[in-house]
Order: C-alpha cells, then sequence, then structure tokens
C-alpha cells in the first residue's frame, strides 16, 4: 500500500471512530424520549430514540471488522465506552451546579431530562460491552469458516445474536434501576429487538456498498484486510 493510501485509510479510520463514538454517547443522552413507529400498519414498534444511533454503531463495527481486522474494531469499541463514562461524569458534575435564578434551564428541568443518564449510561454500557465483542467475535468466526465470503451472512449472523444480547440486557436494567417500569419490559424488548433486525437487514447492502469501495480503493481482496496501521 502506498504511504498515500495509508494515510487515506488511517483518516477513513478515524471518521469511522467518531461517528461511532458520537453515535453511542448521543444515544445514551436521549434516550428518555420514546415514540411508536409502524411501518407497516400491522404492528407498533414503541421505542426510545436513544435507539436509533445504535444501527449506525453495528454497521460501523462490521466495516471495520471487515477491513480492518477484529483489533481495530475492538479499539473503537473500547473507546466508545471510556468516551459514554467520561460524559456520564461531565453529567454528574453539571447536574451538581446549582443553576442561577435567571438561567434558562433550571435544575428541576436539567434533572429531569439528565438526571437518569448515569444510571442509562452504566445499564447500557453493560448491554453495549457484551453485544459487541459477541458480535465481532461471530462476525470473524463466519468470516474464518467461509474464508472471507458470504458477507451478507457474517453480517446479519452476528448482528441478530448481538442485538438480543443489548436489547434484553439494557432494557431488564433500566428495570432492574426502577428508570422503566417492568410494565413495559417486554414490549419494549418486542419493540427493539425488531426494530434492530429490521434495520440490520436494510442495512445489509450498505455493508456491501462501503465493502466495495474500499475493496476498490485498496486493492483488497476478498476477505483481506487493511494493516500496519
Amino acid at each position: 500500500m502506498t504511504d498515500k493510501n495509508k494515510l487515506l485509510a488511517q483518516n477513513i479510520y478515524l471518521i469511522l471512530a467518531s461517528l461511532f463514538i458520537t453515535s453511542l454517547v448521543v444515544s445514551n443522552l436521549i434516550f428518555q424520549k420514546f415514540f411508536y413507529w409502524n411501518p407497516f400498519g400491522w404492528y407498533n414498534f414503541k421505542i426510545s430514540v436513544g435507539i436509533l444511533p445504535y444501527p449506525i454503531t453495528f454497521l460501523i463495527t462490521d466495516v471495520l471488522s471487515e477491513i480492518y481486522g477484529k483489533k481495530k474494531a475492538n479499539q473503537v469499541v473500547l473507546t466508545g465506552i471510556f468516551a459514554s463514562f467520561f460524559s456520564m461524569l461531565i453529567i454528574l458534575f453539571a447536574d451538581a451546579a446549582p443553576a442561577t435564578q435567571n438561567s434558562p434551564v433550571t435544575d428541576s428541568i436539567f434533572s429531569q431530562v439528565f438526571g437518569l443518564s448515569p444510571l442509562a449510561v452504566f445499564a447500557s454500557m453493560l448491554a453495549y460491552l457484551f453485544a459487541q465483542f459477541i458480535d465481532i467475535r461471530i462476525f470473524h468466526f463466519w468470516k474464518n469458516f467461509t474464508k472471507g465470503k458470504h458477507l451478507w451472512l457474517r453480517n446479519n449472523f452476528s448482528t441478530f445474536t448481538s442485538q438480543f444480547i443489548d436489547t434484553f440486557t439494557v432494557v431488564f436494567l433500566l428495570c432492574s434501576f426502577k428508570v422503566l417500569p417492568w410494565e413495559i419490559f417486554t414490549s419494549l424488548l418486542i419493540s427493539g429487538f425488531l426494530f434492530k433486525i429490521i434495520i440490520a437487514a436494510i442495512d445489509t447492502p450498505i455493508l456491501y456498498g462501503i465493502v466495495y469501495l474500499f475493496r476498490r480503493k485498496f486493492n483488497l481482496k476478498v476477505g483481506e484486510e487493511i494493516s500496519n496501521l
């Protein structure tokens, strides 16, 4: 690989990592708002807006796993988790700081919006830690098993398994911490998992397109990864 292409690969890696970290941190800040989504007319998905950036993170880790390898994908996951805990620390200090009398956002409003975020981040990170590492491990298992072929297989198999683990764990912990009531546990689990499955199926051609562009630009063979970055 030429120095120019190596620099380009490094810059793309940093961009993907920044998109991953931003999506992960933002999802933990906005999770308290819920909405209904009924794309097919037969089922009302009740989901948190915090789930919207999550498919982006799994798509990015699949791209990183396919093009940059398991080690680079794991590095981004760990960096994202660190960023989430750091954001939680900032929120704790911001929540503790008393608002001035003429502050547009009062203490009560700030606490209502962000006060539960530390618990949410803790629950989400425990779930996410398990899910992402399982996703990467399963992805590379199928990649080795199929000798780099059948990208759709490892993309969907890894994502389906990891997304169920992530959804179940985070909803269970949020209900256990009394952030959410147990009455909505089943509906949130079903809605969250089905939503992620649908998005995972939709993003398969997107993944194929991204991988195709990488292979064409960097002259990579099927199953070959960019190394020495």
